[in-house]
């Protein structure tokens, strides 16, 4: 919300000496959002002034239009050859002879550092420039020059006042519970509670607008459905002037509130809804049929908005209709059918309360956001249509003429609220001493009735303030007007001896383990699309893809939550490769998200919202929550490990990924058994299934070739995937420090020639199990196929080390145990003796 800060000071008499700045520190202390404030037309100096169009020579020798116009620009301002005149060159079409212009004299300087001067082009001396919006700062409309009304100034008169130029304006951020801040009414109330001077209301303040004794009834405005709008009406003038002008003066504030001038109807109801916060819209009375409503829509009624999109509506929508149909997806946008137009001389002014919800939904449901959308939903004061729409058709008639033949409205009743507070309760919740007075003043102050009785508070909160229905809002107003800064900042006690969850203490010890082996932690949004799950070569049959979708996605292309951590990892790589990055070894900790009820099951159970649930709908409805195991994965391509002068870099392979896994789970403190695979998105024959406690964790190695191209990754990519929860759950209980053995060590290695299709883990467990307690560690040094071994066969050589705790072993023991563990081996796995 944009808020001029003479504007703001016509209902809030600020003291003089406060800059827009000051303003802003003061509304910020008090709790709004002000993001920057601006000054119109920044950066603008030397002279501008108004111009009158006097000739218009238009210059046909160019490929485009070029036209050389004499411009009066006052006695004062004038060229030393032609007194009060100055000859400008101009491309834009959109003016004629007779109009007045804004002209930037040489020696002005526009925003943009743009420096004017006198200068030769199009062979004529251009002295000066006709300028539009975009040039002078005010707004981004370039389509041509800014005309100004007739009769606003004299040729020569000082154009900046008549422009706003040098306003400060202030960027308000606006959360959805401050509806009432996207207004100048809102904000200036903000100001003068901030500064302690009188509000002067235009929310509540009518206007002198009388209607005439006799003649034509106002048109008929109802409303059908008072649960979602309880509050209709409609203000009917005729004889008004459709090519009226929009005086200077509203189109500068228009233009400083971030809007565009359109024309004099549309304009006075974009203002009134600027300075009061109430939308109003106006229709093209000759183009109604009967009565104005607003009703819900009929599930397959069409509505063609005024963005000429055509919208199939549903029976949620509240729509505004005449006896044809819908004209209007109300509190949202008009329809093109009932647009004013350039010949319209008849206008029905409306003006209503919507609930917020409805409108909510229905700006969702159709993907448009209006202004007007943008208020309602946030809740706008029920009390205001009738000012705001007095006001607006009181402007409609003082500079458009006509007559206002009256208003026709419809309003149903509605119970106020009362809150029941403690006079105690805000130095209570914020830990400072705050007096019922005080308390009572602060409230008063926001606008609230308050009403005192054994130490408690009957309050009723203003119609603009919606936001206010329970003991804590009431609190947080007078906070934020005692000030934030007065809280004080008070540590929590920690209990003594209290640490992390071991779950999170878990979590903490993975992606130090991760970091310290140079991933880099990349945390994504946690959702996904059945394209993602493609790209990978995922199945539709596979488990990934029974899914939970989203009431309200942020993105159609990404509707689910994930059932892997794989897509998230694949788009960021994909993302550091289009931008310069090679070598990259990413990770992620995070939940997925796994469906344990059907949608049957989940749409059966829908809670009566006029009550809390009870024990017995919550436990139902917990159980409707998605199963949140949390995972673990990386994705390594490019270099594992850089090159230089000690050598050559070494690539990425599949046995990086399988070495991530098995440092996640020695940070877990779990056993992990790694044996071949098959599993999407991996390559058949480059992929490890990883097993702990008994169950599958998780897979890694190579992503498949096919799956790396279409997700525009380098070939040989590696990732793996481990499901931390049940890694977490088979861990093995922690061994004591390990000793440090003062007998030696006994070396000795062994080359088994084993099946082609037999895991290299399988032998060595085999040989650990043979050699019993003997053994200290048994390593995998050598892998080899060729001739030597035969087809089919793969010869492994291990390091086995031996060594007993008390005693140095003899040659015969070392034998022995050899022997046993390649026995083992052979029993098991078939291994032979290499010779």
């Amino acid at each position: 919300m944009r808020v001029p800060v003479s504007w703001l000071r016509e209902f809030a008499p600020v003291p003089a000496d406060q800059s827009g700045r000051d303003i802003a520190a003061r509304l910020i202390a008090a709790g709004l959002e002000v993001e920057t404030v601006a000054v119109v037309g920044a950066g603008l100096q030397g002279p501008l002034v108004v111009g009158r169009v006097r000739t218009i020579e238009e210059l046909t020798e160019f490929k485009k239009p070029i036209r050389f116009c004499e411009v009066e620009v006052g006695p004062d301002h004038g060229h030393p050859d032609t007194p009060g005149l100055r000859g400008i060159i101009c491309g834009a079409p959109n003016f004629a002879e007779g109009d007045l212009v804004v002209v930037a004299l040489p020696g002005a300087v526009l925003p943009g550092d743009f420096a004017i001067s006198s200068r030769t082009t199009y062979g004529r001396v251009s002295d000066g420039m006709i300028c539009s919006e975009r040039e002078l700062g005010l707004g981004e409309d370039h389509d041509g020059i800014m005309v100004l009304p007739p009769g606003t100034a004299e040729p020569g008169a000082d154009a900046a006042p008549l422009l706003g130029l040098g306003d400060e304006v202030l960027d308000i951020a606006v959360t959805p519970d401050r509806g009432y801040a996207l207004s100048v009414r809102g904000v200036a109330r903000e100001a003068a509670t901030a500064y302690g001077v009188p509000f002067s209301d235009p929310g509540t303040e009518l206007v002198d607008l009388p209607a005439p004794d006799s003649g034509p009834e106002p048109h008929e405005g109802l409303t059908e459905d008072p649960t979602a709008c309880d509050l209709f009406t409609l203000r009917t003038i005729t004889g008004f002037d459709p090519a009226a002008p929009t005086p200077m003066w509203l189109r500068s504030r228009l233009v400083a509130g971030g809007m565009r001038s359109v024309s004099l109807a549309v304009d006075v109801t974009n203002y009134v809804m600027l300075e009061t916060g109430q939308p109003l819209h106006a229709f093209d009375r000759d183009l109604l049929q009967g009565p104005v409503r607003a009703r819900r829509a009929r599930t397959g009624e069409e509505l063609t908005t005024l963005d000429h999109v055509d919208r199939v509506l549903g029976a949620d929508d509240l729509v505004i209709a005449d006896d044809r149909g819908p004209i209007g997806l109300a509190g949202v946008m008009g329809g093109l059918t009932s647009e004013i137009n350039d010949a319209t001389t008849d206008i029905a002014l409306e003006a209503a309360h919507f609930d917020a919800g409805v409108i909510a939904r229905s700006s969702r449901r159709h993907k448009v956001s209006s202004e007007a959308s943008r208020r309602f939903e946030r809740g706008v004061d029920p009390a205001l249509a009738a000012y705001a729409s007095e006001r607006g058709a009181a402007l409609l008639v003082r500079y458009g003429g006509g007559t206002h033949l009256g208003m026709t409205a419809v309003e149903f009743g509605r119970d106020p609220v009362m809150i029941d507070i403690s006079a105690d309760l805000p130095a209570e919740v914020g830990g400072l001493p705050v007096s019922p007075q005080t308390t009572v003043s602060a409230l008063t102050a926001v606008g609230c009735s308050v009403a005192e009785h054994d130490g408690r508070l009957q309050v009723t909160p203003p119609t603009w303030r919606p936001d206010l229905t329970d003991p804590n809002d009431l609190v947080e107003e007078v906070l934020r007007l005692v000030g934030y800064d007065e809280i004080p900042s008070v540590l929590p006690p920690v209990p003594a001896q209290s640490g992390l969850p071991e779950a999170r203490r878990l979590r903490r010890l993975v992606g130090t383990a991760l970091a310290g082996a140079g991933f880099v932690e990349v945390p994504s949004y946690p959702f996904l699309g059945d394209a993602d799950l493609a790209e990978l070569g995922i199945p539709g049959d596979d488990p990934r893809h029974w899914l939970v979708r989203l009431a309200n996605p942020l993105s159609d292309e990404q509707p689910y939550l994930r059932t892997t951590l794989l897509p998230g990892l694949v788009a960021t790589a994909r993302r550091n490769l289009s931008r310069g990055g090679e070598d990259l070894a990413l990770f992620e900790q995070g939940p997925v998200f796994l469906p344990v009820a059907t949608f049957e099951a989940a749409a059966a159970i829908r809670p009566d919202v006029s009550r809390r649930p009870g024990p017995e709908e919550l436990a139902a409805l917990d159980a409707l929550l998605p199963d949140q195991p949390r995972h673990v994965a990386t994705l390594l391509t490019g270099a594992r490990e850089p090159g230089g002068w000690w050598g050559e870099e070494r690539p990425t392979q599949w046995a990086d990924a399988v070495a991530a896994a098995q440092l996640v789970a020695r940070a877990v403190g779990a056993d992990l058994e790694v044996v071949p695979g098959e599993q999407p998105p991996w390559h058949p024959g480059r992929c490890a299934v990883l097993r702990s406690g008994g169950q599958v964790v998780g897979h890694a190695g190579e992503l498949h070739p096919r799956v790396c191209e279409r997700a525009g990754l380098p070939a040989r990519t590696a990732a793996m995937e481990v499901d931390l929860d049940r890694l977490s759950a088979a861990r093995v209980p922690i061994a004591p420090a390990p000793r440090v053995d003062t007998m030696p060590v006994a070396k000795e290695d062994v080359a088994l020639v084993v099946a082609h299709d037999v895991p290299a883990g399988g032998v060595a467990a085999a040989l650990r199990a043979g050699g019993g307690p003997l053994v200290e560690s048994v390593r995998l040094f050598d892998e080899y196929t060729g001739e030597q071994v035969g087809e089919g066969k793969k010869s492994l050589a291990f390091a086995l080390r031996f060594r007993a705790p008390d005693r140095t072993l003899t040659a015969d023991e070392v034998t022995a145990a050899r022997e046993a563990a390649v026995a083992r081996a052979a029993a098991e796995v078939g291994a032979v003796l290499r010779g």
